[in-house]
Parts: structure tokens; sequence; C-alpha cells
């Protein structure tokens, strides 16, 4: 029985690359993969899944407009969907990746981030948690060696932003991973800087 999958970590976690190990895992094995991702993800080559390690694949883009089980159904021999950065796909999007995972019995295996920088869920995640069969953290560590939970944003002086819109694209010229404990006091200590 096929099941729904949310694997999510912070920035730096390599989930990009999972997916794509993933991707190639299944291949090996004679398996026909749709990969795909949303719009909002314009870094890079738009339609392709890249990983900071150097991996990339050719994706289908998917637009807030996009009907994922419409598409679906021009790829009718997949025999596992892998969707990265899937925080960014909308309610609408995820509740369709469950219907193709009940309805169609393929696996859907997403990849993302949980939390913005503000350490707000994304309603992608958020409805991941909400319907997802399997949920697994991919862990990773924050400067003092304690695991990192949040996707600070750093602005152009260096300092941790708290305010701005919740969709920033970027990579280590704008994001780091800290602990929750890190993250905290680097805000107290560069506002008595202030």
């Amino acid at each position: 029985m096929a099941k729904l999958y949310f694997k999510y970590g912070v920035m730096g976690s390599a989930k990009s690359a999972q997916a794509l190990i993933t991707k190639f895992n299944y291949e090996e094995k004679g398996m026909r993969v749709w990969l795909i991702k949303p719009s909002t993800d314009t870094r890079d080559k738009a339609a392709a899944v890249s990983s900071r390690i150097g991996l990339s694949a050719e994706a289908d883009v998917i637009t807030p407009e996009t009907d994922i089980v419409r598409l679906f159904r021009s790829h009718p021999r997949t025999d596992v969907i892998i969707a990265d950065e899937c925080q960014f796909f909308t309610e609408k999007h995820i509740d369709q990746l469950r219907f193709l995972v009940d309805g169609y019995d393929v696996p859907v295996l997403c990849f993302g981030l949980r939390t913005d920088f503000r350490t707000r869920l994304f309603p992608g995640s958020l409805r991941l948690f909400e319907v997802a069969d399997s949920i697994t953290e991919i862990k990773s560590m924050c400067e003092c060696g304690n695991k990192a939970i949040v996707n600070a944003r750093i602005g152009a002086d260096g300092k941790v932003l708290t305010e701005g819109d919740q969709i920033l694209l970027g990579g280590n010229d704008r994001y780091i991973e800290l602990c929750h404990r890190c993250w905290v006091n680097r805000i107290r200590r560069e506002e008595d800087e202030t």
C-alpha cells in the first residue's frame, strides 16, 4: 500500500540531495519516477531539482494553478512521485498528492522545510503534517553542535532578521541553520548591540 511521506529539515540538511539519491535508487531498480517542484523555487535552473553537492535532475514545475492530478494522468506509468521544496506547494496541491496516494496507489515522497525564518510553518508543510502517513526529520547541526531547527535569515549587515516576507530564496548567503537557543541568544545579543 502506497504512502505519503514528508521528509523535512532545515536549510543545508541535504533534503534535495536525498530526494535526488532516492530518485536514483528507484530508477536503478527499473522504476519510473516523476520528479516535481513548485514554481516558487526559481533558484538554479527553473525546471530542475539541484542540490548543493552538485546533483541535479530535470523536474516538472508545478505552478499555483496546476492541477497535479490532471498532470499526473499524462504520466500514466509513474511508479513513484518525488516532490522537492514541498513547503511551497499550496494546501490544494498537498491534497492532490494525498489523492494520488489513495486513488492510484502511488507513493509520494515530499522533501522540504518545516518552518520559515520566523519559525512559522509553511502552508504546504502544515498540510503535510496533517495528512502524511510518515513524517521524518532530516537532522542537521547548529554551529554549537546541537540539533538545528531554525532557518535563520541573515541580513546584508550580517544580523538575524525577524521580519519580512515569508519567502525569500537563497542559500548560505541568506540563511544559516541554528538551534532555537542560539537563534534566540543571537537575536538578543544583536538587539543589545543597537
